[in-house]
């Protein structure tokens, strides 16, 4: 099915209904995971910045703010499922789309992950210290956040150096840690310890499937999402429309 061009309205319209953002809400897990595995990617949280799925408005809809009164059951549910998600192996999770808390279904994360699906991906990666340190000492198994973070010494410095990882797809979460008192700290691992990753990188199905998704696209949007040059975003899209998965306007990519 194609995707209305005339307005923006009807393309917000058309979004919707793919994004699960109308029709029956996803109360549960498994149907969290149908979700991410339809649309292939999705943050946690909505946000003016990240036009893209989001898992709160698959489970919330369209008209709830979240945290709106406080830690509510929605609250409670997805911020469960994005540790556990990961977990499970039903989806990544990371700081990905827009510098957010994003999910990428198993099949889309093999076709964007760098590696060789190996512990040492990182040392061909052009990483900070930090970063680099912080991979080898999940390489065993893994660890609590905040044990790496009193491993690097400095809140930023990790913090900075975790988002490095997760914005190459080297780490994710692997559930919670029980801490005894506070919040429960993230327990984070190599993404090759959780999914099968490795020598399937395929970025002409990572941008058919961003295509699939968002209904219509620009070469900048792909390339800012998946953080590829414009130029290999652009070819990517052309791609497609040679090969009859997409058309071209003169100024959007559209799902054919």
């Amino acid at each position: 099915m194609g995707v209305p061009s005339s307005s923006e309205a009807e393309l917000g319209q058309a979004r919707a209904n793919r994004w699960w953002v109308r029709g029956r809400r996803v109360g549960s897990i498994e149907r969290a995971a149908g979700f991410i595995g339809d649309v292939g990617f999705a943050v946690l949280f909505p946000a003016p910045r990240a036009v893209v799925p989001s898992l709160w408005e698959a489970v919330a809809g369209e008209d709830e703010e979240p945290f709106g009164a406080g830690m509510g059951t929605n609250e409670q549910r997805v911020w469960t499922w994005k540790d556990e998600l990961p977990r499970r192996g039903l989806a990544w999770y990371g700081a990905f789309l827009a510098g957010r808390g994003s999910f990428l279904s198993p099949e889309l994360l093999s076709a964007l992950y760098p590696g060789a699906g190996e512990p040492t991906d990182h040392l061909a990666l052009d990483l900070s210290p930090a970063a680099h340190e912080i991979a080898d000492a999940i390489a065993a198994e893994p660890l609590p956040s905040a044990t790496l973070r009193a491993l690097i010494g400095d809140r930023s410095r990790y913090q900075r150096a975790i988002t490095e990882l997760q914005r190459n797809l080297l780490v994710t979460t692997a559930g919670v840690h029980e801490s005894g008192s506070g919040w429960p700290a993230a327990l984070i691992t190599l993404t090759c310890h959780q999914f099968d990753v490795g020598g399937g990188t395929d970025h002409t199905f990572a941008a058919a499937r961003f295509v699939d998704t968002m209904l219509a696209t620009t070469p900048g949007k792909l390339a800012r999402a998946y953080r590829w040059p414009v130029a290999q975003a652009r070819a990517r899209l052309n791609e497609l429309v040679h090969t009859d998965q997409a058309t071209f306007d003169g100024t959007r990519y559209l799902r054919r």
